[in-house]
C-alpha cells in the first residue's frame, strides 16, 4: 500500500472538480475561453450597430459570465459570495486588467513604432497572459478566498 501512495497522489494533483490551485487555473482558462467565444460572437453580431457598441456590449455581457462563472465553477464560491459582490470586485480587477495591457500597449507604440502588426500582438497576448496570472492569483486569494 506504501508504493501506491505517490501514484494515487500525482492522480488527486489531476482531478479538476477539487479546489487545489492546478484544477481551479485550468477551470480559470476553461472560463477564459468561453467568455471570449461570447465576446466573439456578441461583437460580430452587434458590429453592424458599430465598434464600440459592439465592444463595449460584448465585454460587459461577457464579462458578467466570467465573473459568475468563476463564483461557482471556478472558486465554487457560491455560498460565501454573493452575486453583486462578485461582480463587483471581479468586474473592477478586470478593468485594470483592461487599463494595464491599454497602458501596456500604449508604450509599445511610443517606443516602438515601428514595431509589426506580429510583434505587437505577440506583446499584447504575454502581456495579457500576465494580467490573467495576476488576476488568477487576486480572484483566488481576494475575492473569492475561502
Amino acid at each position: 500500500m506504501l508504493v501506491a501512495e505517490p501514484a494515487l497522489r500525482q492522480l488527486r494533483a489531476f482531478d479538476l472538480r477539487g479546489n487545489h490551485a492546478f484544477a481551479q487555473l485550468v477551470r480559470f482558462a476553461t472560463v477564459g475561453v468561453v467568455s471570449n467565444i461570447v465576446y466573439f460572437a456578441l461583437f460580430v453580431a452587434l458590429r453592424p450597430e458599430g465598434a464600440m457598441t459592439a465592444n463595449l456590449v460584448g465585454a460587459a455581457v461577457s464579462t458578467a459570465l466570467a465573473n459568475e462563472l468563476h463564483r461557482r465553477v471556478t472558486f465554487g464560491a457560491a455560498h460565501r459570495v454573493g452575486w453583486l459582490a462578485a461582480q463587483w470586485e471581479s468586474g473592477g480587477l478586470a478593468i485594470a486588467g483592461l487599463l494595464t495591457s491599454s497602458v501596456a500597449l500604449g508604450a509599445l507604440e511610443i517606443g516602438f513604432p515601428n514595431a509589426s502588426a506580429t510583434t505587437a500582438g505577440a506583446f499584447v497576448i504575454a502581456v495579457g497572459a500576465a494580467v490573467g496570472g495576476v488576476r488568477f492569483l487576486l480572484l483566488r486569494g481576494w475575492v473569492f478566498a475561502a
